[in-house]
């Protein structure tokens, strides 16, 4: 079988397991969440083995040291990956939620209940973990979906994806509604954005060249997970060691994820007394700073930042860095070079924290707290898809519940219209 013949035919298989998971009731999705939990422990000495081939392939080539990070799985990634499930299973199920709901004056009952989209075709490179992630949101909210994952983690992928299958079959739901591309041609992408009549979602993660191309080319609507570069801006009132911790674990903590640090922005007032500080803890983290003119001067090791700093996703442990004479700058900074993911503002003014949460434009924006936080886990929503930086449909961290659309229903005793 070809590579489109292949996507095709997966596709038409989870469309055909999406109608049987839309009616599915909720025990059997829970019961299925918890068996694929346990069915990846179970596994994980087997996921390791997989995993390390996956590991070893690339590092032959030469990848970044970030991308080794996103890649690799451990006994702890594993049991973080259960652990994401068995919060997912806990969750309310959102199918059947209604939304609202109202009488009209012909007594016509009006109500907009949440249910499945349908079959979510999930793009994405690098991390297995996410592969369990899309999995069991899909599961949660009554959705199929078709996996395809990178290449350099075609081993991991295989086996997570045969795992979760047989335990959602096990628990009395329909396997098919878990579909893996076993694939590494990349012809399999473009064939999956061309199934416009059996998929109802595409959902890339990845790069930013990447999301763009398949935004580009798709005939299916497409839910974007758009570069992160993410900011945090030190005001004058901050408390310096409260925002040298932030920007340590904003930048250090993952730096090769989208909600990491990349560019900080300090009121030219706390600057002599916060950088000098800042500094050296985020020297101590292995961190290499690239300043403006005036940040050398208080950092002395930081290397000269260029235009392009602004506007760089590292995905690593480089930190841009830039003195603003005020708020208005800081602002408009990241109108300038923000790319609407994740902004944070560490600040003793009320005042500034509620201009800054009113003018940034952002999916997540936050205030005296780190943007690693931006995550469906983080925000009590057991996982995520990714961090939509669309504006339709779904934005921020994408939980089971923005896995759904709504519908009316309607319920008369006789009326018509005249």
């Amino acid at each position: 079988m070809d590579v489109r013949a292949l996507v095709e035919a997966k596709a038409r298989a989870a469309r055909d397991a999406a109608r049987t998971l839309a009616l599915c009731p909720t025990k059997i999705k829970n019961d299925a969440l918890v068996l694929m939990a346990g069915g990846l422990v179970e596994k994980t000495a087997a996921l390791l083995e997989a995993n390390r081939a996956d590991v070893e392939r690339a590092r032959s080539r030469g990848v970044a040291r970030a991308f080794l990070d996103r890649l690799a799985l451990s006994e702890a990634r594993v049991e973080e990956m259960a652990q994401g499930l068995r919060e997912t299973a806990a969750l309310p199920d959102p199918v059947g939620t209604v939304v609202e709901s109202w009488r009209r004056p012909n007594g016509l009952e009006i109500s907009r209940v949440r249910v499945p989209l349908g079959v979510i075709a999930f793009i994405y490179e690098s991390r297995p973990n996410v592969t369990a992630d899309a999995a069991g949101l899909c599961v949660k909210s009554g959705n199929a979906v078709l996996l395809r994952g990178g290449s350099e983690a075609i081993e991991s992928n295989t086996l997570i994806a045969a795992v979760l299958a047989r335990a959602l079959e096990k628990a009395g739901g329909p396997a098919e509604a878990i579909q893996f591309v076993e694939t590494t041609d990349r012809e399999a992408v473009a064939a999956m954005l061309e199934l416009d009549g059996l998929l109802d979602l595409v959902i890339p993660r990845g790069g930013e060249d990447f999301v763009r191309w398949v935004a580009e080319r798709s005939r299916v609507p497409v839910l974007k997970h758009d570069k992160g570069v993410v900011h945090v801006f030190v005001d004058a009132t901050a408390d310096p060691v409260m925002a040298a911790q932030i920007a340590v674990n904003a930048k250090a903590q993952r730096p090769g994820v989208c909600n990491a640090l990349e560019t900080l922005l300090v009121h030219r007032a706390i600057a002599s007394t916060f950088l000098p500080l800042a500094g050296r803890l985020l020297a101590d983290a292995g961190v290499e700073l690239r300043g403006c003119p005036a940040t050398r001067v208080l950092v002395p090791a930081a290397r000269p930042a260029t235009d392009a700093d602004w506007d760089a996703e590292y995905l690593d442990l480089i930190l841009a860095v830039r003195v603003v004479d005020d708020l208005d700058a800081a602002l408009e900074h990241i109108r300038r070079h923000g790319t609407g993911l994740a902004e944070a503002i560490v600040t003793g003014d009320l005042g500034h924290a509620r201009r800054f949460t009113r003018e940034v434009d952002a999916a997540a924006v936050l205030v005296n707290a780190s943007t690693r936080l931006v995550d469906g886990g983080q925000f009590g929503m057991g996982a995520e898809m990714g961090i939509s930086t669309s504006r339709v449909h779904a934005r921020g961290p994408v939980g089971a519940r923005e896995l759904t659309t709504t519908k009316f229903v309607v319920v008369g005793d006789g009326q018509v219209r005249d």
